[in-house]
Protein backbone atom coordinates (compact mmCIF):
# COMPACT_ATOMS: atom_id res chain seq x y z
CA UNK A 1 0.00 0.00 0.00
CA UNK A 2 0.98 3.40 -0.88
CA UNK A 3 1.68 5.69 1.83
CA UNK A 4 -0.37 8.71 1.77
CA UNK A 5 -3.05 10.53 3.84
CA UNK A 6 -5.85 9.63 1.74
CA UNK A 7 -4.01 5.67 2.31
CA UNK A 8 -4.06 5.73 6.16
CA UNK A 9 -5.69 2.84 7.02
CA UNK A 10 -7.85 2.07 10.14
CA UNK A 11 -9.30 -1.50 10.76
CA UNK A 12 -12.33 -1.23 13.90
CA UNK A 13 -12.39 -5.26 14.88
CA UNK A 14 -9.37 -7.43 14.39
CA UNK A 15 -10.56 -10.68 14.61
CA UNK A 16 -9.99 -13.53 11.68
CA UNK A 17 -10.65 -10.95 8.76
CA UNK A 18 -8.68 -8.13 10.11
CA UNK A 19 -5.64 -10.28 11.47
CA UNK A 20 -5.72 -12.57 7.77
CA UNK A 21 -5.99 -9.07 5.62
CA UNK A 22 -3.04 -7.01 7.27
CA UNK A 23 -0.56 -10.76 7.50
CA UNK A 24 -1.41 -11.05 3.87
CA UNK A 25 -1.31 -7.60 2.75
CA UNK A 26 2.05 -6.15 4.98
CA UNK A 27 0.47 -3.31 5.54
CA UNK A 28 2.51 -3.25 8.93
CA UNK A 29 2.91 0.48 10.42
CA UNK A 30 0.05 2.32 7.55
CA UNK A 31 -2.35 0.24 9.25
CA UNK A 32 -3.80 1.51 12.51
CA UNK A 33 -6.03 -1.18 14.65
CA UNK A 34 -9.02 -1.21 17.47
CA UNK A 35 -10.71 -3.85 18.97
CA UNK A 36 -12.94 -3.78 21.87
CA UNK A 37 -11.60 -7.04 23.01
CA UNK A 38 -8.02 -5.84 24.66
CA UNK A 39 -6.40 -9.61 24.14
CA UNK A 40 -6.34 -8.69 20.38
CA UNK A 41 -3.17 -6.30 20.92
CA UNK A 42 -1.20 -9.13 20.65
CA UNK A 43 -2.13 -10.51 17.54
CA UNK A 44 -1.98 -7.12 15.96
CA UNK A 45 1.13 -6.23 16.88
CA UNK A 46 2.35 -10.06 15.39
CA UNK A 47 1.05 -8.30 12.46
CA UNK A 48 2.79 -5.72 12.43
CA UNK A 49 -0.01 -2.77 12.49
CA UNK A 50 -0.49 0.02 15.23
CA UNK A 51 -2.55 -1.21 18.10
CA UNK A 52 -4.38 1.37 19.17
CA UNK A 53 -6.14 1.52 22.69
CA UNK A 54 -9.31 3.34 21.77
CA UNK A 55 -11.12 4.04 17.87
CA UNK A 56 -10.20 7.27 18.37
CA UNK A 57 -6.73 6.99 18.14
CA UNK A 58 -6.84 4.75 15.25
CA UNK A 59 -9.76 6.41 13.06
CA UNK A 60 -8.25 10.18 13.51
CA UNK A 61 -5.69 10.27 10.49
CA UNK A 62 -7.37 7.13 8.51
CA UNK A 63 -8.85 8.28 5.15
CA UNK A 64 -10.19 4.43 4.74
CA UNK A 65 -11.70 2.52 7.46
CA UNK A 66 -12.58 -0.97 7.60
CA UNK A 67 -15.06 -2.37 9.80
CA UNK A 68 -14.61 -5.56 10.36
CA UNK A 69 -16.29 -6.31 13.69
CA UNK A 70 -19.53 -8.91 14.23
CA UNK A 71 -22.60 -8.67 12.80
CA UNK A 72 -24.94 -7.57 15.92
CA UNK A 73 -22.24 -4.96 16.40
CA UNK A 74 -21.85 -3.30 13.07
CA UNK A 75 -24.45 -0.47 13.42
CA UNK A 76 -23.46 0.19 16.98
CA UNK A 77 -19.17 0.36 15.88
CA UNK A 78 -20.78 2.76 13.04
CA UNK A 79 -22.82 5.14 15.61
CA UNK A 80 -20.07 4.97 18.38
CA UNK A 81 -17.47 6.17 15.98
CA UNK A 82 -18.68 8.11 12.99
CA UNK A 83 -17.80 11.53 15.32
CA UNK A 84 -14.44 10.24 15.29
CA UNK A 85 -13.94 10.33 11.46
CA UNK A 86 -12.17 12.74 9.22
CA UNK A 87 -13.97 14.52 6.94
CA UNK A 88 -14.59 12.59 3.80
CA UNK A 89 -13.18 9.40 5.12
CA UNK A 90 -14.40 6.13 3.42
CA UNK A 91 -16.17 4.16 6.13
CA UNK A 92 -16.19 0.59 4.44
CA UNK A 93 -18.59 -1.60 6.15
CA UNK A 94 -17.53 -5.16 5.10
CA UNK A 95 -19.74 -6.87 7.79
CA UNK A 96 -22.10 -9.06 7.01
CA UNK A 97 -25.87 -7.26 7.95
CA UNK A 98 -29.19 -6.78 6.10
CA UNK A 99 -29.63 -3.80 4.06
CA UNK A 100 -31.84 -1.91 6.25
CA UNK A 101 -29.13 -2.68 9.05
CA UNK A 102 -26.48 -1.03 6.43
CA UNK A 103 -28.89 1.83 5.32
CA UNK A 104 -28.75 2.91 9.11
CA UNK A 105 -25.23 2.78 9.40
CA UNK A 106 -24.75 5.00 6.34
CA UNK A 107 -26.75 7.58 7.95
CA UNK A 108 -24.83 7.67 11.09
CA UNK A 109 -21.47 7.92 9.26
CA UNK A 110 -22.86 10.56 6.42
CA UNK A 111 -24.43 12.75 9.22
CA UNK A 112 -20.46 12.90 10.31
CA UNK A 113 -18.95 13.84 7.61
CA UNK A 114 -17.71 10.34 6.50
CA UNK A 115 -18.38 8.64 3.18
CA UNK A 116 -20.12 5.21 3.84
CA UNK A 117 -19.55 2.31 1.52
CA UNK A 118 -21.65 -1.56 1.61
CA UNK A 119 -18.77 -4.05 0.91
CA UNK A 120 -20.00 -7.42 0.59
CA UNK A 121 -17.46 -10.42 1.46
CA UNK A 122 -18.43 -13.18 -1.18
CA UNK A 123 -16.28 -15.56 0.36
CA UNK A 124 -14.18 -17.30 3.24
CA UNK A 125 -11.58 -14.71 3.72
CA UNK A 126 -9.18 -17.95 4.50
CA UNK A 127 -7.43 -18.88 1.53
CA UNK A 128 -8.91 -15.72 -0.66
CA UNK A 129 -7.07 -13.69 1.50
CA UNK A 130 -6.42 -10.41 -0.50
CA UNK A 131 -7.98 -12.34 -3.88
CA UNK A 132 -11.45 -12.53 -2.00
CA UNK A 133 -14.38 -11.32 -3.85
CA UNK A 134 -15.83 -8.12 -2.89
CA UNK A 135 -18.92 -6.55 -3.79
CA UNK A 136 -19.07 -2.57 -3.17
CA UNK A 137 -22.54 -0.16 -3.21
CA UNK A 138 -22.87 3.38 -2.38
CA UNK A 139 -22.33 6.86 -3.63
CA UNK A 140 -18.77 6.68 -2.74
CA UNK A 141 -17.93 3.35 -4.34
CA UNK A 142 -15.67 4.00 -6.81
CA UNK A 143 -13.70 5.73 -5.09
CA UNK A 144 -13.42 2.80 -2.22
CA UNK A 145 -13.23 0.49 -5.26
CA UNK A 146 -9.73 2.44 -5.98
CA UNK A 147 -8.61 2.46 -2.56
CA UNK A 148 -9.23 -0.69 -1.74
CA UNK A 149 -7.16 -1.76 -4.72
CA UNK A 150 -4.62 0.37 -3.75
CA UNK A 151 -4.43 -1.35 -0.23
CA UNK A 152 -3.94 -5.01 -2.25
CA UNK A 153 -7.37 -6.08 -2.46
CA UNK A 154 -7.35 -7.56 -6.00
CA UNK A 155 -11.16 -9.15 -6.61
CA UNK A 156 -13.33 -5.94 -6.22
CA UNK A 157 -16.35 -4.97 -7.47
CA UNK A 158 -18.84 -2.01 -8.03
CA UNK A 159 -22.31 -3.27 -8.36
CA UNK A 160 -24.50 0.00 -7.83
CA UNK A 161 -24.80 3.20 -6.22
CA UNK A 162 -27.01 2.58 -3.61
CA UNK A 163 -26.17 1.39 -0.12
CA UNK A 164 -28.03 -1.71 0.29
CA UNK A 165 -27.45 -3.18 -2.96
CA UNK A 166 -24.13 -5.01 -2.10
CA UNK A 167 -25.22 -6.78 1.57
CA UNK A 168 -28.53 -7.79 -0.29
CA UNK A 169 -26.86 -9.50 -2.63
CA UNK A 170 -24.34 -11.67 -0.14
CA UNK A 171 -27.64 -12.14 2.50
CA UNK A 172 -29.49 -13.40 -0.58
CA UNK A 173 -26.49 -15.69 -1.65
CA UNK A 174 -26.26 -16.76 2.02
CA UNK A 175 -29.82 -18.39 2.12
CA UNK A 176 -28.46 -20.91 -0.23
CA UNK A 177 -24.88 -20.82 1.04
CA UNK A 178 -25.61 -21.38 5.09
CA UNK A 179 -28.76 -23.00 4.58
CA UNK A 180 -27.09 -25.97 2.83
CA UNK A 181 -24.38 -26.37 6.08
CA UNK A 182 -27.74 -26.41 8.54
CA UNK A 183 -29.42 -29.09 5.96
CA UNK A 184 -26.17 -30.91 6.04
CA UNK A 185 -25.97 -30.89 10.13
CA UNK A 186 -29.73 -32.01 10.35
CA UNK A 187 -28.97 -35.05 7.75
CA UNK A 188 -25.53 -35.94 9.78
CA UNK A 189 -26.93 -35.87 12.99
CA UNK A 190 -29.48 -38.10 12.33
CA UNK A 191 -27.60 -40.54 10.02
CA UNK A 192 -24.83 -40.91 13.05
CA UNK A 193 -27.74 -41.24 15.73
CA UNK A 194 -28.99 -43.98 13.16
CA UNK A 195 -25.70 -45.47 12.59
CA UNK A 196 -26.22 -45.31 8.93
CA UNK A 197 -23.30 -42.30 7.87
CA UNK A 198 -21.83 -44.25 5.19
CA UNK A 199 -24.67 -45.78 3.69
CA UNK A 200 -26.17 -42.21 3.49
CA UNK A 201 -23.54 -40.43 2.06
CA UNK A 202 -22.60 -43.04 -0.19
CA UNK A 203 -26.08 -43.14 -1.88
CA UNK A 204 -25.37 -39.23 -1.81
CA UNK A 205 -22.10 -40.24 -3.81
CA UNK A 206 -23.97 -41.90 -6.60
CA UNK A 207 -26.24 -38.92 -7.31
CA UNK A 208 -23.77 -36.33 -7.50
CA UNK A 209 -19.90 -36.85 -8.07
CA UNK A 210 -19.70 -33.14 -8.51
CA UNK A 211 -18.09 -33.24 -5.13
CA UNK A 212 -18.02 -36.29 -3.31
CA UNK A 213 -20.58 -35.80 -0.28
CA UNK A 214 -17.73 -37.35 2.28
CA UNK A 215 -15.51 -34.38 1.68
CA UNK A 216 -18.37 -31.79 1.50
CA UNK A 217 -20.07 -32.93 4.84
CA UNK A 218 -16.77 -32.91 6.75
CA UNK A 219 -16.25 -29.20 5.35
CA UNK A 220 -19.84 -27.78 6.05
CA UNK A 221 -20.00 -29.20 9.41
CA UNK A 222 -16.32 -27.63 10.14
CA UNK A 223 -17.83 -24.33 9.01
CA UNK A 224 -20.50 -24.84 11.72
CA UNK A 225 -18.85 -25.93 14.71
CA UNK A 226 -16.01 -23.23 14.32
CA UNK A 227 -18.28 -20.27 12.87
CA UNK A 228 -21.60 -20.84 13.83
CA UNK A 229 -21.90 -17.85 16.31
CA UNK A 230 -20.98 -15.72 13.32
CA UNK A 231 -23.44 -17.04 11.04
CA UNK A 232 -25.93 -17.69 13.45
CA UNK A 233 -26.04 -13.85 13.61
CA UNK A 234 -25.06 -13.63 9.81
CA UNK A 235 -28.47 -15.47 9.14
CA UNK A 236 -30.51 -13.44 11.01
CA UNK A 237 -30.08 -10.89 9.14
CA UNK A 238 -30.71 -12.74 5.87
CA UNK A 239 -33.93 -13.23 7.88
CA UNK A 240 -34.88 -9.75 8.01
CA UNK A 241 -33.63 -9.23 4.33
CA UNK A 242 -36.13 -11.78 3.24
CA UNK A 243 -39.28 -10.68 5.15
CA UNK A 244 -38.36 -6.90 3.88
CA UNK A 245 -39.10 -8.27 0.37
CA UNK A 246 -42.38 -9.94 1.49
CA UNK A 247 -41.27 -13.63 1.73
CA UNK A 248 -41.23 -15.47 5.44
CA UNK A 249 -37.96 -16.57 6.63
CA UNK A 250 -39.45 -20.26 7.56
CA UNK A 251 -36.08 -22.30 6.71
CA UNK A 252 -33.81 -19.50 7.09
CA UNK A 253 -34.81 -19.05 10.55
CA UNK A 254 -33.98 -22.60 11.15
CA UNK A 255 -30.54 -22.15 10.08
CA UNK A 256 -29.99 -20.11 12.32
CA UNK A 257 -31.06 -22.34 15.45
CA UNK A 258 -28.86 -25.25 13.67
CA UNK A 259 -25.83 -22.99 13.21
CA UNK A 260 -26.35 -21.28 17.09
CA UNK A 261 -26.82 -25.04 18.05
CA UNK A 262 -23.65 -26.43 16.42
CA UNK A 263 -21.24 -23.66 16.98
CA UNK A 264 -18.53 -25.02 19.12
CA UNK A 265 -19.90 -28.66 19.47
CA UNK A 266 -16.63 -29.98 17.51
CA UNK A 267 -17.11 -33.58 19.06
CA UNK A 268 -20.50 -33.45 18.49
CA UNK A 269 -21.09 -36.02 15.91
CA UNK A 270 -18.04 -37.90 17.29
CA UNK A 271 -20.21 -38.48 20.55
CA UNK A 272 -23.12 -39.61 18.80
CA UNK A 273 -21.08 -42.17 16.26
CA UNK A 274 -19.57 -43.57 20.00
CA UNK A 275 -23.78 -43.91 21.16
CA UNK A 276 -24.69 -45.55 18.39
CA UNK A 277 -21.77 -48.43 18.46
Amino acid sequence: MESSPDLTLALIGFGEAGSTFAKAAGWESLALAHDIDPERRAVMLEAGVVACATAEDALGDAGLVLSLVTADSALDAARDDAPLLRPGALWCDMNSVAPETKRAAAEAIEAAGGRYVDVAVLAPVNPARMKVPLLLSGAAAEDAADALRAAGFTNVRVVGAEVGRASAIKMIRSVMVKGIEALTAEMMLAATAAGVTGEVLASLDASEKTIGWTERAAYNLERMTTHGARRAAEMEESARTLAALGVEPVMTAGTVRRQRELAGQTNAFQTRRTEVA
